[in-house]
């Protein structure tokens, strides 16, 4: 097998046969951390990347700083978005700068074009560059700006890693991992800011405590649940109309949070209640090892995946049926072969 911590979770058939494979893991757990179910290895070691977002806004809400700059739930769940750079982000990302006291030449996440298509084509056929504000990582930047000025803190250098304010990002998201900072492999992203590391069992259980925060600190509590609120009640601010987060977010109605990285990582969680009364928390997370980057494979597994776990019903997952299973088109727009997800959950007894 070529990656000893992965098993195959997806494959590309062209008529009878596999042409292609993507391998991967995967790890859910309840909110006291016991494994529920995986499939490859749950203790993979890989980095969150945007999967990350919503603990990098953690501390930030603890410390009450969207009440303190009057910020509204869409511009939190901006905070903890991937967003597709749309006139509507950036209408957004301005507002939380003009609340907090930010400036787009503040931030230090670079460019690159947006990810809605049409905005992107509209901005070439203008001639006009895309700036800070349209990169899909502009929400996490202010709000981690906005933490620095709540605090008095220095603002030109906020993604050092020694910078207080992610020092405090590193080790609020330990805490919900139930890992020591130190056990936290630290890396670069995309954006150029702190990235981390853990295994997919641990980065799971923050998503589960995520969406069920009971047994947290009061004020950790709260904001948890002020940023599954602003998530749910804004998925369009979390990714962009049409896109997988988005889609699965509003498909469900408010009972899971869902938040793709790059390099073929995704992470949902699922609150209390969402499969019946009663029914616990859930947090999810997994990696295709290849990194995924036609984006056929993740969110095929991640439909497969929820309906293993009875989290969608055959309707929703009809619902969703341009990512899970679907026709392989040629050219000329012939049906040649198909992608599909071919794993089963290993479930553990209680």
């Amino acid at each position: 097998m070529p990656f000893p911590y992965y098993e195959p979770m997806v494959e590309v058939t062209r008529g009878e046969i596999v042409e292609s494979l993507h391998f991967g893991a995967l790890a859910v757990v309840d909110v006291s951390g016991r494994l529920l179910a995986s499939y490859g290895d749950p203790d993979t070691v890989t980095y969150l990347r945007s999967s990350a977002k919503p603990f990098q806004a953690l501390p930030f809400l603890e410390m009450d700083g969207d009440r303190a700059f009057g910020l509204s739930s869409e511009e939190v769940a901006l905070m903890c978005s991937s967003h597709a750079g749309t006139d509507e982000h950036v209408r957004v990302v301005q507002s939380m700068q003009a609340k907090t006291g930010v400036s787009e030449s503040d931030l230090l996440c670079g460019t690159h074009p947006p990810y809605d298509e049409e905005t992107a084509e509209r901005l070439r056929r203008q001639g006009e560059q895309p700036t800070p504000n349209r990169h899909n990582c502009s929400g996490k930047h202010t709000g981690m700006l906005a933490h620095a000025r709540l605090r008095g803190l220095p603002i030109e250098n906020y993604i050092d890693p020694s910078h207080p304010v992610q020092q405090m990002i590193l080790q609020t998201f330990a805490e919900m991992c139930g890992l020591p900072a130190e056990r936290v492999e630290i890396g670069v992203d995309g954006c150029s800011a702190p990235n981390f590391a853990v295994p997919l069992r641990a980065a799971a259980w923050a998503y589960a405590r995520l969406c069920d925060p009971t047994g947290l600190a009061p004020k950790r509590a709260d904001a948890c649940r002020r940023i599954t609120a602003a998530m749910t009640e804004n998925p369009v601010m979390v990714s962009g109309a049409g896109r997988f987060d988005t889609r699965l977010m509003e498909l469900t109605g408010g009972r899971l949070v869902s938040k793709g990285g790059a390099e073929g990582y995704q992470a949902i969680g699922v609150l209390p209640g969402a499969t019946g009364p009663g029914s616990p928390a859930l947090g999810i997370a997994f990696k295709i090892a290849d990194g995924d980057g036609a984006d056929r494979a993740r969110h095929t597994a991640a439909v497969e995946l929820l309906r293993q776990l009875g989290v969608l019903t055959d309707e929703q997952v009809g619902s969703l049926s341009d990512y899970g299973t679907r026709p392989v088109y040629n050219w000329r727009h012939l049906e040649v072969g198909e992608i599909r997800a071919r794993f089963a959950l290993e479930l553990y007894p209680a």
